[in-house]
């Protein structure tokens, strides 16, 4: 069988709020038709609840820690220099590859490993245009390709006049926010712009179709990590780091409709495609293949690839030190410094979600140690972590922790040097503030447009 293709889709902070996904109020049918025609991950999570690091290791199949993205990218954060990208190594086995739009994981997009790059525009309308038009270009070509269309949306901010808003009405707030009129009319926006964001990809999935590529090509739909709002993005949470993650496998493969339940890793990603795509994977890899639970028979019992998906923030805007592990069962978080019970990243705390927050509970002390019954306690509000009850399960997840971070040189630097560094990286991201260009925004990362993107 010839070589199949693969084009990867990812937005920006979206976690899992898709009709899809239970999402209520939501208007995605594409992704649901993807989702119906496919296999929909439902618990799936990032490596990070951040840019950089979460999508450093969708693309490396290494965790932060080890490829170098411990922060963000346009704070100075760079891959080390023997780390292998995703397209680098499907150009070893002969493929093509191409980005359009949103890429987060270095200062150069030429060091990615692409063929070639246009981040000109990261705005969904344009990259699909430019991913139609590279298609038609190539799809009678008999060497595959690896293309990657990354979308701005669904980050903040969101222009009432790009995306049209929701109505508030119909709009489920999510059980880790606070239903105020506030968190209503910011979600009403996110909506907006996961409508626009939506029908894209529905027009590329039609491109699709139109060059009769569906029989030969993986359609990858995946965001980074969680929901932009409080207790989410930049939290190790389920609602920081649980994302959506749907494959529609070529049609010549007859592989049926699926929903995977099994956890799955951000550093899972790169191994489970060169499997599907035949592509040796290199020993450096972090992550597990899961190709085998996804082609083979429906129906038949397997043991789960994993039993705990490994989470981690070192740097966001500051030095916040935390480690998660997480099974089906039970969530586990270490915080290896004192900081408040949430520490906001800077586009959640110019939110209007951020005014519906109870100012006194959320700059108290951050526990320690944090366990909650995933079971009794989806959204993580209970922290059981003192409860005798819960003793031999804080104990067996804190060495299952413990070992992981031993086994892949996970070594946090102390607080004053990592104080230090984040003042450092800050300072000199207020200091390019007053000289960026006039369409541009101050922060990299809310800009879709921009060559420094």
């Amino acid at each position: 069988m010839a070589r199949e293709n693969v084009i990867l889709i990812h937005w920006h902070d979206l976690g899992r709020h898709l009709t899809c996904y239970g999402a209520d109020g939501v208007s995605s049918p594409a992704l649901d038709q993807l989702a119906a025609h496919g296999i929909r991950f439902a618990d799936a999570h990032s490596t990070a609840p951040l840019c950089s690091p979460a999508r450093g290791s969708l693309f490396t199949g290494r965790y932060p820690h080890r490829n170098g993205l411990v922060g963000l990218a346009h704070h100075g954060f760079e891959y080390h220099a023997d780390v292998r990208t995703l397209p680098s190594l499907l150009a070893d086995a002969g493929y093509r590859s191409v980005l359009f739009g949103m890429q987060h994981e270095s200062a150069d997009p030429q060091r990615l490993g692409f063929d070639s790059v246009d981040v000109s525009d990261s705005r969904c309308d344009h990259v699909v245009e430019q991913s139609q038009e590279w298609l038609r270009r190539h799809a009678d070509e008999d060497r595959p390709f690896f293309l990657t269309a990354g979308f701005f949306e669904t980050h903040r901010p969101y222009p009432a006049d790009e995306y049209e808003p929701s109505d508030t009405s119909g709009i489920a707030v999510p059980g880790f926010l606070p239903d105020t009129d506030d968190v209503r009319e910011d979600l009403a926006g996110l909506h907006g712009s996961i409508t626009k964001a939506d029908a894209a990809v529905g027009r590329l999935l039609d491109t699709v179709a139109e060059l009769g590529l569906d029989s030969s090509t993986w359609i990858v739909f995946i965001t980074d990590h969680g929901l932009a709002f409080p207790r989410a993005k930049s939290t190790l949470y389920a609602a920081g780091t649980g994302v959506a993650l749907i494959m529609r496998p070529p049609t010549q493969r007859g592989i049926e409709p699926q929903v995977y339940d099994d956890l799955f890793s951000g550093v899972d990603l790169t191994p489970t495609l060169l499997e599907l795509l035949g592509v040796e994977i290199p020993d450096e890899v972090d992550g597990d293949s899961h190709a085998s639970a996804l082609v083979g028979p429906l129906g038949e019992p397997a043991a789960a690839v994993r039993t705990e998906v490994f989470t981690e923030k070192t740097y966001h805007d500051a030095f916040d030190p935390i480690r998660a592990v997480r099974t089906k069962e039970h969530s586990y978080i270490e915080n290896f410094a004192t900081r408040p019970a949430l520490l906001l990243p800077l586009d959640i705390a110019d939110s209007l979600s951020a005014r519906s927050l109870d100012i006194e509970a959320i700059q108290q002390d951050r526990p320690r140690v944090e366990l909650y019954d995933l079971r009794s306690d989806p959204h993580e509000r209970n922290n059981v972590a003192e409860d005798p009850a819960y003793a031999e399960v804080r104990a067996a997840l804190a060495a299952t922790l413990s070992a992981w971070r031993a086994e892949t040189g996970d070594d946090l630097p102390d607080e004053a040097t990592g104080t230090a560094i984040a003042q450092r990286f800050m300072g000199a991201l207020n200091a390019k503030a007053p000289r960026v260009e006039s369409q541009e925004d101050a922060l990299p990362s809310r800009r879709p447009r921009g060559s420094r993107r």
